[in-house]
C-alpha cells in the first residue's frame, strides 16, 4: 500500500497552502509589475539624490532614506512577490493618507503649491499599485484568517 499526499501548487514564493490560497500566474506578474514602478520610478528619482543627502534638511533626508530602502525592497518583490506583499500594501496605505489628509484638504481650501502638486502627481501613481495588489487574498490572508493568527 502506498500512502499518498495532497499535491501543492508552488508558486513565484514556493510551495503554497494545499486549502487553495495560491495565486495565478498573471496575477504574480501583475505584483511584479507593481514592485516594478516603484522600484524604478524610485530609482530615476531618489537614488540620485542619495550623495548628497548629508546636505538636506533633517526630514528631507529622512524621506530620501526611506524611499531608496523602499525601492531596494520592490527590486526584492520582483523575485519574491508574495511574500514582499506588505510593501505594496505600505505604499498604498501611505500615499492614500497624503493624498486625503494632505492634498485633499489643501487642494479644497485654495489650491496646492506647486510643490505638493508634484507630490501629489506622484501619489495618484498608486492606483497602479492598487490594481497590482491581489485583494482577495489580502482579505483571506491578513484580515479573516482562520485559526489562531496570533501565535504565528
Amino acid at each position: 500500500m502506498t500512502a499518498t499526499t495532497p499535491t501543492r501548487t508552488a508558486t513565484a514564493d514556493g510551495p503554497t497552502n494545499p486549502a487553495g490560497r495560491e495565486l495565478s500566474l498573471s496575477r504574480l506578474y501583475a505584483m511584479r509589475a507593481g514592485y516594478a514602478l516603484m522600484a524604478v520610478g524610485l530609482a530615476l528619482v531618489k537614488w540620485p539624490l542619495v550623495p548628497d543627502a548629508h546636505t538636506m534638511p533633517l526630514y528631507d533626508g529622512v524621506s530620501l532614506m526611506l524611499l531608496t530602502a523602499m525601492s531596494f525592497l520592490a527590486l526584492l518583490g520582483l523575485r519574491h512577490p508574495v511574500k514582499l506583499l506588505p510593501l505594496l500594501l505600505f505604499e498604498t496605505i501611505w500615499k492614500l493618507l497624503w493624498l486625503g489628509a494632505v492634498a485633499l484638504p489643501q487642494a479644497s481650501s485654495g489650491g496646492l503649491s506647486d510643490r505638493a502638486s508634484e507630490v501629489a502627481v506622484n501619489c495618484s501613481l498608486v492606483v497602479f499599485i492598487i490594481a497590482s495588489i491581489p485583494w482577495k487574498y489580502v482579505w483571506t490572508q491578513y484580515v479573516r484568517s482562520n485559526g489562531d493568527r496570533w501565535r504565528s
